[in-house]
C-alpha cells in the first residue's frame, strides 16, 4: 500500500509538472523566469516534500491546492440550438439570454455537481443538461489554466518588478555558466566577470553581485569593457537576456 501511494503521488507530481510547463509555454514565459504562485485542483493535496519538487521543477514560489479553481475563468453559457431549439421553440432566444445572464462560476459548479443547469422560464424551472449547452471559457487575465488527468493547474503569470529582476539574475548566471563551460574552465576555477553595453543589466548585476559571484565563482564583477581578456584566459560574448542586449566577459583568475 505504501508503494501504491508513492506511485500515485509521483504520478500526480509528474502530471502537475507537465501541465504547469504547458501553461508556461502558452504564456510564453521562460523556465528561468520565476513565478509567484500556482493553484492546483487535484484528487488530494500533496505533502511539502512533493510540493518542493514541483516548485523547483516549475520555478514557482508557492503552490496552493484548492477544491475549486473556477474563479480563475469566466464561463459563458449558450444553448445548443440543434437540441434546445426543438424543446423551447419560439422561446429559444429567451433561453439564450437567460443562459448568458447566469453567474458563470455558480452555473459551472452546478453543472459539475449535477450535470445540469437551471433557468427560470415564464415562472417555471427548466433544467438543461450539459450536452445541450455550449460552454465557453474566458480565462482571467494574468492567469493560465491547464487541465489533464483530472488535474487542473492555474499559473499566476503576473510578474512583479522583483520577479522580473530575479529572472534577469538567473539569465546572467545561466549565460556565465555556459561561457565557463565553452571556454573550458575547470569546475573550481575562479573568475572575473565583466558586464558591458547595457546599464539596466549592469545595475541588476551590481545589486545582486553577492549571489552571482557565489554561484559562478566570481571574485569580482567589473562593469565596463572586458579589458585583458584573451582567447587564452577567457572569452567575451554578446547575449540577449529577455530582450536586453548585453556583452558578458569571463576571465580566469
Amino acid at each position: 500500500k505504501i508503494d501504491e501511494k508513492l506511485e500515485k503521488d509521483m504520478d500526480e507530481v509528474l502530471n502537475i509538472v507537465v501541465i504547469g510547463r504547458a501553461c508556461r509555454n502558452e504564456a510564453n514565459i521562460k523556465q528561468r523566469q520565476p513565478l509567484a504562485k500556482m493553484f492546483v485542483k487535484a484528487s488530494a493535496e500533496l505533502s511539502e516534500f512533493y510540493r518542493e519538487i514541483i516548485e523547483d521543477e516549475l520555478n514557482v514560489k508557492s503552490i496552493e491546492f484548492r477544491d475549486d479553481v473556477s474563479s480563475f475563468a469566466k464561463y459563458i453559457f449558450k444553448p445548443n440550438f440543434k437540441t434546445l431549439g426543438k424543446r423551447f421553440g419560439g422561446s429559444i432566444n429567451t433561453v439564450k439570454q437567460l443562459l448568458l445572464d447566469l453567474d458563470g462560476a455558480k452555473a459551472m459548479a452546478e453543472v459539475n455537481e449535477t450535470g445540469l443547469v437551471t433557468v427560470v422560464l415564464n415562472g417555471n424551472e427548466e433544467k438543461i443538461a450539459k450536452e445541450d449547452l455550449v460552454i465557453e471559457t474566458e480565462k482571467q487575465e494574468g492567469f493560465v489554466t491547464g487541465e489533464d488527468h483530472g488535474i487542473t493547474v492555474v499559473m499566476d503569470t503576473n510578474l512583479t518588478e522583483e520577479l522580473i529582476e530575479e529572472g534577469y539574475v538567473r539569465e546572467i548566471i545561466s549565460k556565465v555558466q555556459t561561457m565557463r563551460k565553452e571556454t573550458g574552465f575547470e569546475v573550481m576555477d575562479h573568475i572575473e566577470l565583466y558586464v558591458s553595453g547595457n546599464d539596466k543589466i549592469a545595475s541588476i548585476a551590481e545589486k545582486n553581485a553577492e549571489m552571482i559571484k557565489r554561484i559562478v565563482l566570481a571574485e569580482k564583477i567589473t562593469i565596463g569593457s572586458a579589458d585583458g581578456i584573451t582567447a587564452d584566459n577567457g572569452s567575451v560574448k554578446d547575449w540577449n537576456l529577455n530582450g536586453e542586449d548585453v556583452t558578458l566577459g569571463v576571465k580566469k583568475l
